[in-house]
């Protein structure tokens, strides 16, 4: 449900960033606003509280963003807060940060590995995934999980590459748990 909510509303303002051709200006808004949020959970606490009435909560973000965000974009958070969807606004938010990377060919790509990787690993990664994906350039966030023994997991959108030997052996250990003794 939440990712169909965050769908509906981030399409929405992106086609109007679309419209008025303006991505890399309300792409850099909205990742301001996302920030914002992260650096004040008590806001967002108080936005989404019950006994704050929608009257306060339209009140406190006219104080909050009102002349300090575009017209459109303090619009569509007061949308957002008429409609008691403010609870999903990271993820409204983030959906259209990655809609608009997309539009403008840039691809977001997790990578997790079991050690740090070398800048010169980082690189032959990123050649790879720009190579393989047709993106025109890739943002990429490293993690490491030591759980993951050798190998990594790619992640891009919804898009899994998993080559770790964490999940070979754990498929391995289905298969050989089929296997009926006889």
């Amino acid at each position: 449900m939440a990712k169909l909510i965050s769908k509906t509303y981030g399409e929405a303002f992106f086609e109007l960033v679309c419209e008025r051709n303006q991505e890399d200006q309300f792409l850099e808004e909205v990742e301001a606003v996302l920030h914002i949020l992260d650096e004040n959970p008590g806001f967002t606490a108080l936005m989404n509280h019950p006994k704050v009435t929608k009257e306060e909560k339209l009140s406190l973000l006219d104080e909050a963003f009102k002349g300090k965000a575009s017209d459109e974009m303090t619009g569509f958070l007061t949308i957002i807060v008429k409609k008691d969807r403010f609870s999903e606004i990271d993820a409204i938010l983030a959906y259209i940060v990655s809609r608009i990377k997309e539009n403008k060919g840039i691809g977001i790509a997790s990578v997790t590995t079991p050690q740090a990787l070398t800048e010169q690993q980082k690189k032959a990664v990123e050649d790879r995934l720009l190579a393989t994906t047709g993106y025109k350039s890739m943002e990429m966030h490293y993690e490491e999980d030591e759980s993951l023994i050798a190998g990594m997991q790619i992640r891009i959108g919804d898009r899994v590459v998993d080559s770790s030997v964490k999940t070979k052996i754990e498929e391995l250990k289905r298969q050989l748990l089929k296997i009926q003794v006889s």
